[in-house]
């Protein structure tokens, strides 16, 4: 067979079951992410049906998807909502990175990862998915409820530090010194500093620039300006993911809804084949052997989120239901969780970092959204005060 139709059959192939993968997902209300690592993992070396042909441009689809993963959560948020965030949830979110990295650090340790093979675990086991819990909370209808502003400021808080994580990650996974190492974080806290004080002043005045034109040229130069900056970032080793992150919070006003309806679709289709990469690179005759360590790991590290969520809930004067919807819906690991452990793998560490992180997302990515609803449906006869 000629290698072109086996490449198209193959991607083809590919994309269907994504679809049917997504369906399943949506028919049971749970995040399609533990189902695209599932379909990357049938697919990869070991798995049911492994691809010959069409990895590298899975690869090259995979780098993608987190670039416009990062692109899109920048345009989440505003440079004055970041900052105000940050002011407000300090004490919380502190708490949160030491609680919730120092599972993921001490087990790599206890497992032989090693030093840098423990404090990527450390990274994926400390911040939550947003994307997961944002749709978790608008399909449970939560939007209004008192503890959603504090759980979403702490989420702002988790996707600033891991800004500021990745480049030291991204270093450490190129075998860079203590000194390089350092420097990538000075340069980090500085680009964002100065991206939010030029997003503050003058953010609207550069999106209407950038946003003027048709939807194919804003798309174009749009994609072109991310691409762009995160070349830079990744040369300078700040992170080509932290670039993307920069250009998002950079677009304000009326040009933020406009990238995003244009982009979504785009990072819809790129950050599954991401899951699917990062499935592929794991060999799934790996997952039993850690199977007790990613329970063990998930039991914890779900403790010690709730506690940081029961704690935000408090800080706003929620109730007891009101701490424990914030308490759950905090537990589920994602997209981040898996980018973190690909720039582990990346660094060379012991490949059990890939089946512990795919085993971990799986787990957690189910339980959250489980739990989040058995605390919905568990509603008093009552009107519920705390909300």
């Amino acid at each position: 067979m000629h290698e072109g139709t086996r490449l198209f059959l193959e991607l083809g192939g590919i994309v269907l079951a994504l679809a049917v993968l997504g369906r399943i997902a949506a028919r049971l209300r749970l995040s399609p992410i533990p189902f695209y690592l599932v379909g990357g993992l049938a697919i990869g070396e070991g798995g049911l049906l492994p691809i010959v042909t069409s990895e590298e441009f899975i690869e090259i689809g995979a780098e993608l998807g987190v670039i416009l993963l990062l692109l899109m959560l920048g345009l989440e948020f505003t440079s004055r909502e970041l900052i105000t965030s940050v002011r407000s949830t300090t004490p919380v979110g502190l708490a949160d990175l030491v609680l919730n990295a120092a599972p993921g650090v001490v087990t790599g340790l206890l497992v032989g990862l090693g030093p840098t093979g423990a404090l990527f675990l450390g990274g994926v086991t400390y911040i939550s998915s947003s994307g997961v819990i944002a749709k978790l909370i608008n399909d449970l209808g939560w939007i209004a409820n008192r503890e959603t502003p504090a759980v979403l400021s702490l989420l702002v808080f988790e996707d600033l530090a891991m800004a500021m994580l990745l480049p030291v990650l991204g270093a450490i996974a190129v075998g860079g010194t203590p000194a390089g190492v350092a420097l990538s974080a000075a340069a980090a806290l500085l680009a964002v500093g100065f991206i939010l004080v030029i997003g503050a002043r003058h953010g609207d005045r550069i999106s209407r620039v950038i946003f003027s034109g048709s939807d194919e040229v804003n798309l174009l130069t749009l994609l072109g300006v991310t691409l762009i900056v995160a070349g830079v970032a990744e040369g300078l080793s700040v992170s080509a993911a932290v670039g993307a992150f920069l250009v998002g919070i950079g677009v304000s006003g009326k040009a933020v809804s406009r990238a995003r309806a244009l982009l979504t679709p785009l990072r819809d289709l790129f950050a599954a084949v991401f899951f699917v990469f990062f499935g592929i690179q794991t060999d799934p005759t790996a997952l039993p052997d850690v199977a007790a360590v990613v329970i063990a790991l998930g039991a914890v590290s779900a403790a010690t989120k709730a506690l940081v969520g029961w704690w935000a809930g408090a800080r706003v004067g929620g109730g007891r239901r009101a701490r424990a919807r914030a308490a759950v819906v905090l537990v589920a690991r994602g997209e981040f969780s898996i980018i973190i452990a690909g720039l582990g793998l990346t660094a060379g560490v012991d490949p059990r970092l890939g089946a512990i992180a795919v085993g971990y997302v799986l787990l957690t990515a189910v339980a959250g959204p489980v739990a989040a609803r058995i605390v919905d449906e568990r509603r008093p006869d009552h009107l519920d005060a705390s909300r």
